[in-house]
């Protein structure tokens, strides 16, 4: 807009001091505003200040604060859904409402409850401005809306007799119920604890005695009720150790899925958010009758490995098309078996396709046992791909480049899909131009969905590794803003950069540092 005003301006002539005076008029305007403690809603969405954040607290018992910023495009993508929640918990005439502050503006604010990065959402209790709770659920509507009626409401349902337990056991696929002989102990608290975090789930808790006998039970037990596999899974409370709520909730996600998944659009998120370390995966063509048979096998070995590796079914012609190139496949290397570690990515193979339940067991008791090597994916270098400024790695040639004793090697690891990618690519040649004649520095790029390295594991795109030159394999992570001239500074100062005279202070800015999350920087990346 200053560039705009300073080129218009020798044309609008004395028409610039109106607009002087309409600007500073509204100015006024919004700095009245902003003083006042009068709380505005933008789509049912509270919008709060500094002057009106202690009066939203004192009015609204569960209040939950989205932290944004204006050019932030995940906070963006957030509104539309956070607009949404609002006005359902509003409609719902619930005591959860939903806020938003504009963290550039509201340094203070910002400052206090230690916002580093955009969007992040808290919620306060009670008024309670010190301690507020961190949000933990899905980044959409139906998201936000069940994780604050856990919290406005109680988070399971009391069960006070065998019918309406039985009720309440066959209401759902899935639910969970907890037995405790006292509801106001340690153990039960936790159960609640558990409860209010996994909001897809339902939550039942009895303590009449009738339910004790009525599900086999002697002493307090969570148990796992499904529709599905084994019907009824107990998770005995451990007397002297009490109920351990990370434990729990780790037992209920690994024992809430089927013992053999089918990758579709309705079942990713379960399938990644459970964090089981192993991923065994059955690659089949669901039209074929006899592939469809090898699921028996499959299905027999995974009994042995619950917890430690989830089993899934990816149908090559449905949903499971989408990842092939992950894998490096097509539909036709059907029917084949991988196991994947979800750490770094790491992917396993058979020697030769053996889909017999003793086999496929044997393989992975050997994959956990560090006796098999990853199968790592690598394109084949361009012919051309050393001649330009910018050389093209590949997963087969990046030992020989990288770790070249006599360079000093700056590589990008990027996705062709990936927009920060995209943004920061005529940065990169520019860098690779000015350094083109440079014996000692190479700069590269290797194209991380398509080429895989053992000891490296890249989980974001773009990420940015330095090699310098001399024995050791030495790395060092580039963290720092994203543009040619820091990219220099890096190199002409052997990969760290220079210390710099500290930031003058400037409004918007209270803590005189440059904000880590500003676009351009390695906050802005795009996670795998």
């Amino acid at each position: 807009l200053v560039l705009s005003l300073a080129w218009l301006g020798p044309a609008l002539g004395d028409e610039d001091k109106d607009e002087e005076v309409v600007e500073e008029e509204e100015k006024e305007k919004k700095e009245d505003e902003v003083l006042s403690d009068e709380i505005k809603e933008e789509n049912s969405v509270l919008v709060l200040h500094e002057h009106n954040f202690a009066r939203a607290l004192s009015e609204h018992q569960l209040l939950l604060v989205e932290f944004y910023a204006p050019w932030c495009g995940h906070c963006q993508q957030l509104a539309p859904a956070f607009a949404q929640a609002a006005t359902e918990l509003r409609n719902e005439s619930s005591p959860a409402r939903l806020g938003k502050v504009d963290a550039t503006a509201q340094t203070a604010l910002a400052t206090e409850f230690g916002i580093t990065s955009y969007p992040t959402l808290k919620l306060f209790r009670d008024g309670n401005r010190t301690h507020p709770l961190a949000y933990t659920g899905r980044m959409d509507s139906q998201g936000i809306v069940r994780w604050m009626q856990r919290r406005a409401g109680p988070s399971a349902t009391l069960l006070q007799d065998t019918d309406t337990a039985a009720a309440f056991v066959n209401s759902q696929d899935l639910v969970v119920v907890g037995f405790f002989q006292d509801l106001r102990g340690e153990a039960a608290q936790a159960f609640f604890e558990v409860a209010a975090e996994m909001v897809d789930v339902m939550f039942g808790v009895a303590e009449a005695a009738e339910l004790f006998q009525a599900y086999g039970l002697s002493a307090d037990t969570v148990c796992l009720f499904k529709k599905f596999d084994e019907r009824q899974t107990n998770f005995p409370v451990d007397p002297a150790r009490g109920l351990d709520t990370a434990e729990l909730t780790r037992l209920l996600r690994v024992h809430s899925l089927q013992l053999v998944m089918e990758f579709t659009n309705e079942t990713s998120n379960q399938i990644f958010g459970a964090k089981i370390p192993h991923h065994m995966l059955l690659f089949l063509n669901k039209s074929s009758t006899e592939q469809l048979s090898l699921r028996d096998g499959f299905r027999a070995a995974a009994g042995g490995f619950r917890g430690e590796v989830l089993f899934v079914v990816v149908d090559v012609t449905g949903h499971g098309a989408d990842v092939l190139p992950f894998f490096g496949m097509t539909p036709a290397d059907a029917p084949t078996l991988r196991l994947v570690k979800m750490e770094n990515n790491h992917k396993y193979q058979m020697e030769q396709d053996n889909f017999s339940d003793s086999a496929i067991r044997t393989f992975i008791q050997e994959v956990l046992d560090g006796k098999v090597k990853p199968r790592l994916l690598s394109a084949e270098p361009p012919e051309d791909w050393d001649t330009r400024p910018v050389k093209v790695l590949v997963g087969k040639t990046f030992e020989q480049v990288a770790f070249d004793e006599t360079k000093n090697v700056f590589v990008k690891f990027y996705a062709p899909w990936c927009p920060h990618c995209q943004a920061m690519a005529a940065a990169w040649e520019e860098l690779a131009e000015r350094y083109k004649d440079r014996e000692d520095i190479v700069i590269a790029e290797m194209d991380s969905t398509a080429n895989e390295l053992e000891n490296i594991t890249i989980h974001g795109f773009p990420t940015l590794h330095y090699f310098p030159a001399g024995p050791g394999r030495k790395m060092v992570e580039y963290k720092s803003t994203r543009d040619v001239e820091t990219f220099s500074k890096f190199l002409d100062n052997g990969g760290t950069l220079p210390v710099e005279p500290p930031v003058t202070k400037t409004p918007g800015n209270s803590t005189g540092k440059e904000d880590p999350s500003v676009p351009g920087t390695d906050e802005s990346r795009d996670e795998l």
